[in-house]
């Protein structure tokens, strides 16, 4: 039987193949637009900038989502919904989102905090998955294959 995949699930997949890349240099390069935040997300949010240890943030039990992202990347905050509908929909599921930039940074993703240089960030959004034991099961484009896979199987 072959999944319905709904205009949801479509825009977050067409959001990350364009995703949000760091600049080849450290100078002021071509901002994306501004992007307006949206309601609270159910996830617990990190960070701010500064460097975490995501593996202390874990959900003990449950496959945890590690969401790094910033309000100023188009593709992460049109993921952003559609994670939270997958945790809320799937109770085995949670969410730690890492916010990458530093409160005194706007408009701009922030390429240089102290956590995008911790976990070496290169593109933006950044799925990392740990399981229920909390050991690290996938990472990058192998972690957004299945983060992918399991919003495709919800609708």
């Amino acid at each position: 039987m072959r999944a319905t995949v709904t205009a949801g699930v479509l825009l977050a997949a067409a959001a990350l193949l364009v995703g949000c890349r760091a600049p080849e240099s450290t100078e002021s390069s071509a901002r994306p637009p501004a992007v307006e935040p949206k309601a609270a997300s159910p996830a617990l949010v990190i960070g701010h900038g500064q460097e975490v240890e995501v593996k202390e943030h874990l959900v003990a039990g449950k496959t945890t989502i590690v969401d790094f992202y910033s309000e100023f990347c188009p593709a992460c905050v049109m993921l952003a919904p559609e994670l939270d509908k997958l945790i809320e929909k799937r109770p085995d599921l949670a969410l730690v989102k890492v916010d990458v930039n530093r409160p005194d940074i706007k408009d701009q993703i922030d390429w240089e905090s102290p956590v995008a240089r911790q976990y070496k960030l290169e593109s933006l959004p950044h799925l990392v998955v740990f399981d229920a034991e909390g050991k690290e099961v996938a990472s990058g484009d192998q972690a957004m294959d299945r983060v992918m896979g399991w919003l495709e199987r919800q609708e």
